[in-house]
């Protein structure tokens, strides 16, 4: 399906081009990418990961105590943390006491030390994988990462610029209503399918991943 009738539609709803651009995301920058410290990539993906299944407010709100608390998430420091700090951080009243997710931050820091023992940073790891192989990238961070499955990290590359889609309720509905996703949720094939759509979309109009994302998902009555 042509990608210019999607865009009609989510201009129609939203009441005009201004307005539909107006909510579409910061241009991505491999630049900004690079320059972000791995300690603020830490964070972002902590900040991910204890969303995911709560409330997001509350997580926004405590966050300056999670900073607090992890000592700004310096990964050369997390990756090695000794136990008894982790337990420490699960009676911590400064954040949201989920000790399976306080575990992650050891292992995700591991990662992302891993990665920029070989590119230079993880910057540098995420400027140089091409958008048209998000997937690649979904399965990397699931891979060596921790709960970074489903749309966590998803919403994490898009939280620190990388330019790709967001598999939200509402995009995936556009898809299937025009047959460009059958597989599961959540399973390699549909992250496969819904890669080859936006592939051909960017390729049609030339916009970022992530403003055909939010396109889509504002073409959609919910």
């Amino acid at each position: 399906m042509k990608f210019a009738g999607i865009h009609e539609r989510a201009i129609a709803r939203k009441g005009g081009v201004e307005a539909l651009n107006a909510l579409l995301p910061k241009r991505p920058s491999a630049n900004e990418l690079e320059a972000r410290t791995d300690d603020r990539y830490l964070s972002e993906i902590t900040r991910c990961v204890f969303k995911a299944g709560f409330v997001w407010r509350v997580i926004e709100n405590k966050w300056a105590g999670f900073e607090a608390a992890f000592h700004g998430f310096v990964p050369a420091y997390w990756q090695q943390v000794p136990p008894d700090v982790l337990e420490a951080l699960a009676r911590d009243e400064r954040i949201v006491r989920n000790m399976q997710k306080i575990r992650t931050v050891p292992e995700n820091a591991l990662m992302i030390m891993d990665a920029a023992r070989e590119h230079g940073s993880f910057g540098a790891f995420l400027k140089q994988w091409p958008p048209e192989d998000q997937v690649g990238l979904l399965l990397w961070l699931k891979r060596h990462g921790a709960r970074l499955g489903g749309n966590s990290a998803q919403y994490f590359l898009r939280r620190v610029g990388w330019d790709g889609f967001i598999l939200s309720s509402d995009v995936m509905a556009v898809l299937r209503h025009n047959d460009l996703l059958d597989a599961s949720p959540g399973s390699k094939k549909s992250l496969q399918q819904a890669q080859t759509a936006f592939n051909h979309w960017q390729q049609e109009t030339g916009m970022p991943y992530s403003h055909l994302s939010r396109i889509v998902s504002c073409s959609i009555d919910t």
